[in-house]
């Protein structure tokens, strides 16, 4: 695998962390949540107040979900349906707009969102449900359209590979976008529908600065391990491409050119990219972050908020369509194929 050496002339170094930051979490606060009319705070450290505590750990939290499959309506993020097994996410990534998804269940964007973790054990078998319906016109699903389906819940639950084990079955076309090596355990899967055509793969790198990478998705793999995917799953003949998101100024968007070549030399053969978005309780949490971590806009408009607006954002822009040439990573159209879908043990439509 051909990897990439940290340049130290260019890369911001977080200030040094107080005894109060809760290493290992991406967020440092528990955001109010805009859909509870009453917040329980703890206002001073010495209150002799009835209060307990947070529980520091992970807790997964089982449900039986009602649906899997969500119909996406957004004209940013490029996916027709997504389904998630996971809400929360482990991995911490102060950025993520999924973060205010987690609102909806009663909990905060912030440390809730990270450790109080939604298991839909159920989705698998509500899956199967769904592609059995003799209205669904097949086209691709996206896996991890919010939250990483790879993330250290995968480990003990396995859902994501019983998703993909339903997909297969029925030659249901799949994208995939993750940061997590933990994919691989999965790549005879992965290597048997990408000999169909039916799925399509993005590894999320934001930064080889592992001091950045710390502190902005503490509980992530390395970059290395995230070239490894690529480098891994690409000798199968999967079709595997790299994210690079969020862009963010002054933190990683130098890095452009460096993880479009690293990820073109493992294998990489296409890319795409988002600018930081700071919608919501986030805006709030990153600014607590950014001030905790690096002492020394947002705009929620369709079609411009992942692509920011400005010189900065321009330069971005630019960037990208020219190291998009010079490593290959056109971003060409690529359709899975859709034409194979079908039910299981001969059924057919009945309208």
């Amino acid at each position: 695998m051909k990897n990439i050496n940290d340049n130290p002339n260019a890369k911001p170094k977080p200030t040094e962390q107080t005894d109060e930051y809760l290493k290992g979490r991406g967020a440092q606060i528990n955001t109010p949540n805009r859909f509870l009319k009453n917040q329980r705070v703890k206002e001073h450290i010495e209150s002799i107040d009835d209060w307990t505590e947070e529980n520091p750990a992970t807790v997964y939290l089982e449900d039986n979900a009602k649906s899997i499959v969500n119909k996406v309506d957004s004209p940013d993020v490029g996916m027709f349906y997504s389904m998630n097994p996971y809400q929360g996410c482990e991995h911490g990534c102060i950025y993520c707009y999924a973060r205010n998804a987690h609102e909806y269940w009663g909990y905060s964007a912030g440390l809730d969102f990270e450790r109080k973790i939604i298991v839909k054990k159920n989705a698998p078998q509500l899956l199967r449900k769904f592609l059995m319906h003799p209205k669904w016109e097949c086209l691709p699903i996206s896996l991890s359209g919010n939250t990483d389906c790879y993330q250290p819940a995968e480990k003990k639950f396995k859902l994501t590979r019983g998703l993909l084990e339903v997909c297969n079955e029925f030659n249901q076309p799949v994208g995939m976008i993750t940061k997590n090596a933990g994919m691989l355990r999965d790549k005879d899967l992965l290597q048997e529908m990408a000999s169909k055509n039916l799925i399509s793969i993005l590894v999320s790198i934001t930064s080889f600065n592992e001091d950045l990478r710390r502190v902005m998705e503490p509980r992530t793999t390395t970059a290395t391990q995230r070239l490894r995917i690529i480098e891994e799953l690409s000798k199968l003949g999967v079709r595997i491409g790299v994210m690079l998101g969020p862009m963010i100024p002054g933190l990683n968007e130098h890095e452009m050119q460096r993880i479009m070549k690293a990820a073109s030399e493992n294998g990489a053969v296409f890319s795409a990219y988002t600018f930081i978005r700071l919608n919501g309780a986030i805006k709030i949490m990153f600014r607590d972050w950014l001030y905790k971590n690096f002492s020394d806009s947002n705009d929620s408009r369709f079609g411009v908020r992942m692509r920011g607006e400005g010189p900065i954002a321009d330069l971005v822009r630019q960037q990208f369509i020219k190291y998009n040439k010079l490593y290959g990573l056109n971003a060409e159209r690529w359709n899975l194929d859709c034409t194979k879908f079908r039910v299981p043990g001969g059924q057919g439509k009945l309208f």
